[in-house]
């Protein structure tokens, strides 16, 4: 889905009704709204939601080993992204860029008052109010995966999740709430559960190229499985997975389209512009990533465009045209990953296997097939590792591996200087906002 046809969306709903701003950061009450009561108000009031979903994902990708930034950038790109790619979250620049704490809550607030009233919601029929109360669930959903996933430290490397604070869940829309963090455990539990709810609600299988930001019957168990492989939990990663691809199992020829477009027959939901344009433009292609691909995969050519041996561009973002929130191949890795760590490595080549089959040449993934069929288990795992980071590459999904696998230590140079991130270091957590801080205390403990 291009975000341009979401924003035009969005104008035609402000033309219908004010909707509220929020306040700074956590004091996120709606100021000056009107009373909207019919499922036509709703939707349009769950489209200016998906509208404003931040582009965190792209983002975060500064922090990962995809990239690499130098002085022949723009001062701009430079004083935007430079802090965020050396890990400097102590005294980043002016001008750094930020993550989107405030718009996260922003679009939770609308979610939550869809929620709260369903059973007030007017002029629309059964299906199409409980679609938009479901999407509202999934939307609560993603939201608060995500700040857990920025702002709390991973699941998989905390003996008990339960015990470290993340970000506070805001589940209403009451005015007077103070909000507290609450703890990795609990967030991911109350993702699930609305998950869960928002399956019993959500009824359309499909949307039309267009309107394919918004969710459907499939992507609940596409984010499920997600979810499932951001906790560790692999049976049950696996099983979404399978559902999924039961329903929609097809991969992109290379040589008709990228897997990420939003009109890719991979799309399972089109709402975020991963790589924006301006990320784009400070995105150079870090050489090691590139070296990764060899001569004999397809993605090579069809994801980067090779100018000099230092110069790499990026074909697979910076436009509208690569909005990629879940696709198929994101589900056939996490059915790979998954079933090797339930304990079924034959499993888990049954999903890489057809993925690979679809990205090198013939004879080449001959070889690679009964290299992958001879493979120990820790051997599968650095392959399956491999592949996503290949297939996945700049889709928003590096930064969120490394912290949920392996942390390990990165390192990158700025003329001179070297910057390191140690192995499992804290700075694999992103800082909650100083001026968030300073709206709420709480946030601080």
């Amino acid at each position: 889905m291009k975000k341009t046809s979401i924003y035009k969306a969005f104008l035609v709903a402000t033309a219908a009704l004010t909707l509220g701003s929020c306040d700074d950061f956590l004091d996120i009450q709606p100021t000056g709204r009107v009373i909207i009561t019919t499922a036509k108000e709703f939707r349009q009031m769950l489209t200016q939601a998906y509208s404003i979903v931040p582009e965190d994902r792209g983002l975060a990708t500064f922090r990962s080993d995809e990239m690499t930034m130098d002085a022949t950038l723009s001062q701009e790109d430079i004083s935007s992204f430079r802090d965020i790619w050396t890990w400097n979250d102590v005294s980043p620049d002016d001008a750094t860029s930020t993550f989107g704490w405030r718009s996260y809550y922003q679009v939770i607030y609308e979610a939550n008052h869809a929620i709260q009233s369903r059973d007030k919601i007017t002029e629309g029929s059964e299906a199409e109010i409980n679609q938009i109360v479901g999407e509202s669930y999934m939307l609560r959903a993603y939201m608060h995966f995500l700040l857990v996933n920025l702002y709390g430290e991973p699941y998989t490397a905390l003996a008990d999740p339960y015990f470290s604070k993340a970000v506070p869940l805001k589940l209403d829309t009451d005015p007077y709430t103070v909000l507290s963090r609450s703890s990795v455990g609990a967030v991911f539990d109350q993702i699930i559960a609305d998950i869960d709810a928002a399956e019993k609600l959500i009824n359309v299988e499909e949307w039309q190229v267009g309107l394919n930001y918004r969710f459907t019957t499939t992507s609940v168990d596409a984010l499920r499985s997600r979810v499932y492989l951001y906790m560790g939990r692999w049976s049950d990663a696996l099983a979404a997975a399978k559902r999924v691809l039961a329903k929609k199992a097809a991969l992109a020829d290379l040589n008709s389209e990228l897997p990420n477009a939003y009109n890719s027959v991979e799309s399972i939901v089109a709402l975020e512009e991963v790589m924006t344009a301006t990320y784009a433009r400070a995105a150079k292609v870090n050489r090691d990533l590139f070296r990764a691909y060899n001569s004999n995969d397809l993605r090579r050519s069809k994801y980067y465009k090779q100018v000099t041996a230092s110069n790499i561009q990026l074909l697979k973002g910076g436009s509208n045209q690569y909005a990629c929130t879940m696709r198929t191949g994101e589900i056939y890795l996490n059915a790979a990953e998954a079933a090797l760590e339930a304990g079924n490595a034959a499993e888990a080549r049954s999903y890489l296997l057809p993925l690979m089959e679809s990205r090198y040449k013939p004879a080449y993934y001959a070889e690679r097939k009964a290299a992958v069929e001879a493979m120990s288990t820790e051997e599968l795992r650095e392959e399956i590792y491999a592949e996503r980071r290949r297939e996945l590459a700049f889709e928003g999904h590096r930064w969120f591996d490394l912290r949920r696998t392996t942390r390990p230590e990165l390192t990158k140079t700025w003329g001179s200087d070297t910057y390191t991130l140690s192995a499992g270091d804290s700075r694999y957590t992103v800082r909650i906002p100083s001026a968030a801080i300073a709206a709420n205390p709480n946030l601080a403990n």
